[in-house]
């Protein structure tokens, strides 16, 4: 069949039109109203979305590449969508780490994309992500872990604005005896950071952050911070800033948080290991 063109939001579901191209085969971006799935031949290759850490982020932070290294694969290699052959070639990471951190990081924003099923907005046939390949995963899987991931979180505790509020602790019980990962968890959270941004500092995938995140907030010791709500003013509100229709990397920071680099390469170890 031929993969098919490029078109404006329906109220399909995002796993109903990616079990489609995935029966046709198709090579494109489908975008969602959370992220994009990007597919090569009717298997998703990445997923990208905006409340996730990217992968340049999981290995920067968690000291397995430096930042230059990051970079400069995506000056050298971004145009041509080669950024994770590049950082293989080069020799700043060995393809073992790239593919584990490069999963870990697609099942991730695949859960934020596909778990609660939201309408597909547009497909862009033949649009390809800077990263390149790196490990294709069937659509039927990606599918499964997202409703295994969401299933178990809600099991967990049920309230989903965890998932996305920024999060504040809740004076209450000792958190001195916490497992020594939920207590790491709990030390980031200070009323601004939301799960993705703790899961950043920690260097860790969204979803284990997020099972920590889940029960500490089913023990009372955290909360999602609601949202302020704007005082009324009279001034014409400002336009906003133009944003970019094309993805790509995050822009390069002016002066990045300097991590804790060893505890940060001891959780990554420990990822690697489980």
């Amino acid at each position: 069949m031929t993969p098919p063109t490029g078109t404006l939001r329906t109220d399909e579901p995002a796993s109903a039109r990616l079990g489609t191209l995935a029966e046709q085969g198709a090579t494109g971006a489908l975008s969602t109203e959370t992220g994009i799935v990007y597919l090569a031949a009717g298997h998703v290759v990445h997923v990208e979305s905006a409340v996730t850490p990217d992968l340049g982020d999981l290995l920067t932070h968690s000291g397995a590449l430096a930042p230059d290294g990051w970079w400069e694969a995506i000056d050298q290699a971004g145009r041509r969508c080669r950024v994770g052959r590049q950082l293989v070639d080069s020799g700043h990471l060995a393809a073992g780490a790239l593919e584990l951190c490069h999963l870990g990081a697609l099942f991730d924003a695949a859960y934020f994309v596909l778990a609660h099923d939201g309408p597909a907005l547009r497909f862009r046939p033949g649009a390809a992500h800077w990263l390149g390949a790196v490990r294709s995963v069937p659509v039927d899987t990606v599918l499964r872990e997202s409703r295994r991931r969401r299933e178990l979180l809600h099991r967990i505790w049920p309230e989903p604005a965890v998932d996305r509020a920024p999060l504040a602790r809740v004076p209450g019980p000792d958190a001195a005896d916490l497992p020594a990962r939920r207590g790491r968890t709990l030390a980031e959270v200070d009323g601004v950071r939301t799960a993705a941004q703790i899961a950043t500092a920690l260097a860790c995938r969204t979803f284990h952050t997020l099972v920590e995140l889940r029960r500490l907030a089913a023990a009372g010791l955290v909360t999602p911070v609601a949202p302020l709500v704007p005082a009324p003013t009279s001034a014409p509100a400002s336009a906003p800033a133009p944003v970019s229709a094309e993805p790509g990397p995050s822009p390069r920071p002016a002066a990045p948080d300097e991590p804790d680099t060893a505890l940060l390469r001891r959780l990554l170890h420990a990822l690697e290991a489980l």
